[in-house]
């Protein structure tokens, strides 16, 4: 069974609340602003190769290749919130994120360059 879509409204007004309040931010906001931006991701880069984790709001497969259907995906990238909404709406680089270790990523296919940002602010 397929998730519901966020909204587009709904979802840039999460991700605007989750940057502006940072930590303060309540649960909801940034699950919902987590789960928007995986969801353009997962859009914008269609396909079954990688997988996106950002514990413990959400995961998405994306990036188009060969398909991974069972065990333990071989491409995973893991961030927590804070650096995947700024991976995801430009804040930090892939190549930086990669650099200071705020990205986790493993296998040889395990790169967003080019996927992210989804939502430039």
């Amino acid at each position: 069974m397929a998730r519901a879509r966020i909204d587009d409204g709904a979802g840039r007004v999460a991700v605007r609340a989750a940057l502006a309040a940072g930590a303060d931010a309540s649960r909801d906001i940034r699950a919902q602003a987590v789960r928007y931006t995986l969801q353009l991701l997962a859009e914008q880069a269609e396909g079954n190769t990688l997988e996106v984790r950002v514990p413990p709001f959400g995961a998405v497969q994306c990036v188009a290749g060969p398909r991974h259907t069972r065990g333990t995906p071989p491409n995973v990238i893991e961030t927590d919130v804070a650096t995947w909404l700024d991976l995801a709406t430009g804040g930090l680089t892939w190549t930086d994120g990669i650099a200071t270790g705020r990205i986790h990523a493993s296998g040889a296919r395990a790169d967003l360059t080019g996927h992210v940002p989804v939502l430039p602010l």
